[in-house]
């Protein structure tokens, strides 16, 4: 009986969030000895095949919409901004390459990169500052945010498609690959720690 009240506990929690929550949290509103993780992926199964699904993402847990049901929720409307291309493959640099610094992406697009198209990704919350190079000049680095991760459905960077992939889609399409070999296995690296001195250039 306690199993099944922990769960409902749990499931409760997850209905009423607006944000996806971690294990520890949802620990936190349960006794000490409850095996949240094992709970956790019992009641993945459970909804499994149902029309909300219980999902990892970026590390934590929320329920979404089954994806063979997603059409029945989606509003054909026009977006009002979409992304220029420009602003796609700057993203995609980042995702690959990050930390990464402006002068780095410049030399990957081999075009100069505007402010503007920074700005564009960190208002989407998909971009942050992740602190000053130790190099001459100290040039910030960027690299991508939970809500990125979120957003595309993501439980971590290693999730991306391959470049090939990519590549294969024209994401890439005006984007010299040959320095995003430095990645090694055409996966992304993860995320590094955050450095000192990171509040902005």
């Amino acid at each position: 009986m306690e199993t099944i009240e922990h769960t409902r506990i749990i499931e409760a929690l997850l209905f009423a969030s607006d944000k996806p929550l971690s294990s520890i949290a949802l620990a936190d509103c349960l006794p000490e000895e409850v095996k949240i993780e094992s709970l956790l992926r019992n009641l993945q199964e459970h909804y499994e095949k149902r029309g909300v699904n219980l999902v990892e993402i970026a590390g934590k847990w929320m329920f979404q919409t089954a994806p063979d049901l997603a059409f029945l929720l989606r509003k054909e409307v026009e977006e009002d901004k979409r992304l220029s291309r420009a602003a796609v493959e700057t993203l995609a640099i980042i995702s690959y390459h990050q930390p990464v610094t402006r002068a780095e992406i410049e030399e990957i697009r081999g075009v100069s990169l505007s402010k503007g198209i920074l700005d564009v990704l960190m208002e989407a919350v998909w971009v942050r500052p992740m602190g000053r190079r130790r190099t001459p000049g100290r040039p910030m680095t960027y690299g991508t945010t939970e809500n990125f991760l979120v957003h595309f459905g993501l439980n971590s960077i290693k999730d991306l498609p391959g470049l090939s992939e990519l590549k294969a889609a024209g994401f890439l399409a005006n984007v010299n690959t040959s320095r995003l070999n430095l990645l090694g296995d055409d996966k992304p690296i993860e995320e590094q720690p955050e450095l000192p001195g990171s509040a902005g250039e």
